[in-house]
């Protein structure tokens, strides 16, 4: 059965038992500050849950894209985890209950109106009190009671403050033939027996703030299913890729690559990495999320990135990618349309990222496999900080990226000291690129050229223009053909060209539908008309050439929004501040504001909130932004204050934001100040002498930013056992108590490390010749037992030192095995796992010393006593 028929039986099935169908919602939240993406099916219903909102019919049903990215690193590596994937779901807002919920999932997977398994495959696992559940599936459904397995940690659906309740979780048993288990658990066969195919979720209780449960006042039932999952049970595949909604895009990889899927493991990975990325990058992409160095644009960078990389190992040396959205397309279409209805607009984004890493790629992965190759050699396995800032600063390596090749290394990398170099070299290497740039626009050829040009941006995004000049390889030429890197003129462009801080527009232009022109930058040229610097990405471009120019509308918002929010900026700074302070550098893009004065001393918290409060009453009052223009004189008459780096001729351009701000300004405004939508401070710095640094953000980037601290401070909140409102007491409560704990260690480290030491050296013995020493040591926590196991070692030539202590509610072991006994196959970590193993517990760590915890504080001396035999074990095996 096709992925198509399955979710079409699913929601028709439901459907036929009273539910609405409601369309996928978009990846990206609307109105739901919780959430970066849309992780499940409810997810988009949680308005109906919590009763914000009623539903038209209590009952739904729907086939929701999910993203969750909480484990990309094993997407490729295991069979079913995935970036995007699809839920299956049925919903009961206060209307049906359990025994509906129960019955009709049983009817869907056994019935030939639904999937039409074979019940004698089901196995179910239920809450471990709720007998409501358990009666209904073996008195009603008829499900044997040694098939079904109550537990605890698995079976109760929570995530905090809200509706939750237990859950039932049915499960797919792919190996009948071998033969039934007196015991059913889903983990039994290290889990690659029992499927989870479907959760239902019974919603009977609310989350209170204080961490209490009551009863709902209208219980819901909440499913998730996997279609994945069904797929690869109906169409035999090994795995949730060897299916029909992945194996096209295998299939059309592994044509581009020439190379044969179902192989090798290595480029089994690959080919799954790439299907699934570029279906979540496709559907993020399409609803709206391109790709940036924040928030969903880094996941879609990332993910993009990653693929690209993957199919390298497959041989893959171009852009390829953005050919694999069709195949999307042609799977997911017909449920999904917007995807083939962007998919243009989709395949030009992805695209352009991909030629953008394609640049950075070659020489960041060569230099870090050297590296490694090194740290390998010198027996390390931390990379520097400097070293991973280098490929990031010098070769567009994203930190995760390299984390993700080091980590398949055996690598850690230092990032402590990548974000150490990150802040000292930050203005230095923003000002070498510099640099470069302006050198680039320096050539006689441009004397060459008479033209006349309009910039007509200022109130249009998008115009019919005519081609008056193509440069390519440093010359005048007539065309310029698919894949060429060219800059060229146009007679009227709606492309502004970077200037007073205002980074340059970006779009599209094309001629007619036989060429697309990839506009990525625009520089003033030196005979000040704007030139473009583009990529033909199909066709052929000639001079005289009609076409039509577009900009990226979107990026332009983002940027005068932070354009406009400068003016506001530097206004609230002179009054909070001073007078004294005047503008020495600006940047606005699409992301971000960068504003730069003239200020002796930091800003405190104090004077930040003042500032950003007052520009944010400015957006609030939604005052109209005036743009005139008029002699430099009747400007200077109006107070106007000229930006930093501009230069003015007679007629000047004013922009005057109500009556808070008067600035001259050549750059792009919004209409009036509410468009803004919101302004917040990133950071405050020094930069030089003299000079602050403002960073912030407007519109979604500020949103995007609240959301984050949200989430930090919410994360904070939790780890701490507290509400939000409570975090800065009981953190001050902690230091406190730690103030305490700290100087009663300080005082035990420095008594067990001096006394007990030299004492222990005593009391060792031989195990198969080698020195050896158990030893109980109360009272002592893993620190002060790893300075002891450390202090130990350093005494021996050679020698084993097995260290325990028991605290109220934990066991921490520490091992520490001599550098001669390696080789002889005596390694730490092993020795460590397996006598944690034996209080509850486990660990690890080098193979010099090791440590590990445990949760039985009476097994610590049977631990401590088998640790003798565990080491004569390894001896014996060596």
């Amino acid at each position: 059965m096709k992925s198509a028929e399955i979710r079409n039986r699913f929601v028709k099935f439901f459907e036929s038992k009273g539910h609405d169908i409601v369309p996928s919602a978009s990846l990206v939240p609307y109105n739901d500050p919780s959430l970066l993406w849309i992780n499940a099916g409810m997810a988009p219903l949680k308005k109906y849950f919590d009763g914000s909102e009623t539903p038209k019919n209590p009952r739904m049903t729907n086939s929701q894209k999910c993203i969750r990215t909480n484990d990309i690193e094993n997407v490729g590596k295991t069979a079913r985890h995935h970036t995007m994937f699809e839920m299956l779901g049925n919903f009961s807002i206060g209307d049906y209950f359990k025994r509906e919920a129960i019955h009709w999932a049983w009817e869907f997977l056994t019935t030939e109106a639904g999937l039409n398994f074979d019940k004698d495959r089901f196995y179910v696992t239920i809450h471990t009190e709720d007998d409501e559940a358990f009666a209904i599936w073996t008195q009603e459904v008829g499900i044997a009671p040694e098939r079904i397995c109550r537990t605890e940690e698995d079976n109760f659906w929570d995530i905090g403050e809200g509706p939750c309740g237990p859950c039932s979780e049915i499960f797919y048993d792919r190996k009948p033939e071998m033969g039934k288990d007196e015991t059913f658990h889903p983990d039994n066969h290290d889990g690659v027996r029992y499927l989870e195919v479907w959760n239902l979720v019974f919603t009977q209780f609310n989350h209170n703030a204080d961490g209490s449960y009551t009863e709902l006042p209208k219980k819901n039932i909440d499913t998730g299913a996997g279609l994945e999952r069904f797929a690869s049970l109906l169409q035999d595949g090994a795995t949730n890729f060897d299916t029909d909604l992945f194996l096209p895009i295998i299939e059309e990889t592994s044509r581009i690559s020439g190379k044969p899927y179902g192989d090798k493991l290595e480029l089994d990975t690959a080919f799954k990495v790439i299907a699934d990325h570029i279906r979540t990058v496709t559907f993020s992409v399409g609803d709206g999320a391109l790709p940036s160095n924040e928030g969903r644009g880094y996941v879609i960078r990332r993910l993009l990135r990653r693929a690209v990389r993957f199919g390298k190992v497959l041989g893959i040396e171009k852009p390829f990618m953005y050919t694999l959205v069709k195949v999307v397309g042609d799977i997911m279409g017909e449920y999904y349309p917007e995807v083939l209805q962007k998919r243009d607009f989709i395949e030009r984004v992805i695209k352009a990222e991909e030629e953008r890493f394609h640049v950075t790629l070659a020489a960041g992965e060569s230099l870090l496999a050297e590296v490694i190759e090194g740290l390998k050699k010198e027996g390390k396995d931390v990379l520097p900080g400097d070293k991973a800032f280098q490929l990031y600063d010098t070769y567009g390596f994203p930190i995760d990226l390299t984390e993700d090749i080091a980590d398949e290394n055996g690598i850690k990398i230092d990032r402590a000291g990548f974000e150490e170099a990150l802040n000292e070299q930050r203005t230095r290497a923003r000002a070498a690129r510099k640099g470069v740039a302006s050198m680039a626009v320096q050539s006689e050829i441009y004397d060459q050229l008479n033209l006349m040009s309009d910039f007509i941006g200022y109130s249009e995004t998008s115009t019919g223009a005519q081609v008056l000049a193509i440069i390519a390889g440093g010359q005048i030429v007539e065309e310029a053909e698919e894949g060429d890197e060219i800059a060229l003129f146009l007679d009227r462009t709606p492309f502004y060209a970077e200037s007073g801080g205002q980074v340059a527009d970006i779009g599209l232009i094309t001629v007619g539908e036989s060429a697309i022109v990839q506009v990525v930058d625009v520089q003033k040229a030196p005979n000040g008309y704007n030139l473009h610097k583009a990529h033909v990405v199909s066709g052929t471009v000639k001079v005289f050439d009609s076409v039509e120019a577009v900009i990226d509308h979107e990026r332009r918002t983002n940027i005068i929004r932070n354009h406009t929010a400068t003016h506001l900026l530097h206004k609230a700074l002179r009054e909070v501040l001073g007078e004294h302070v005047a503008q020495a550098g600006s940047l606005v893009g699409p992301d971000r504001l960068r504003f730069d004065f003239s200020h002796l001393s930091g800003m405190t918290p104090e004077e930040i909130a003042i500032v950003e409060r007052k520009v944010n009453e400015q957006i609030w009052a939604n005052e109209t932004v005036d743009i005139k223009e008029m002699s430099i004189d009747e400007a200077k008459a109006m107070g106007a204050m000229a930006l930093f780096g501009e230069k003015y001729g007679d007629v000047v351009r004013v922009v005057k934001a109500g009556d808070y701000s008067t600035e001259l300004c050549g750059g792009c405004h919004v209409r009036s100040t509410g468009e803004i939508g919101l302004f917040r401070i990133v950071s405050e710095a020094s930069i030089s002498a003299g000079v602050r640094r403002v960073e912030a953000v407007t519109g979604r980037g500020a949103y995007e930013y609240v959301i984050g601290q949200q989430q930090l401070l919410e994360e904070a909140a939790g780890k701490l056992k507290s509400n939000v409102n409570d975090v800065p007491m009981r953190v001050e409560i902690l230091q406190n108590n730690l103030k305490e704990l700290s100087k009663e260690i300080e005082g035990l480290k420095g008594k067990l490390a001096a006394g007990e030491a030299k004492n222990l050296v005593e009391q060792m013995r031989e195990i198969g010749g080698v020195p050896f020493l158990a030893a109980r040591l109360d009272g002592a926590d893993m620190d002060g037992l790893r300075t002891i196991a450390e202090d130990l070692k350093s005494r021996l030539s050679s020698g084993v030192i097995v260290l325990g202590s028991a605290g109220a509610d934990k066991v921490n072991f520490v091992v520490a095995v001599t550098k001669d006994l390696i080789g002889r196959g005596v390694k730490a970590g092993d020795i460590v796992k397996q006598v944690a193993a034996i209080t509850g517990g486990g660990g690890g760590g080098r193979p010099e010393l090791a440590q590990a915890g445990g949760k039985d504080a009476e097994k610590l001396q049977e631990a401590l006593d088998k640790s003798a035999d565990i080491l004569e074990g390894l001896l014996a095996n060596a």
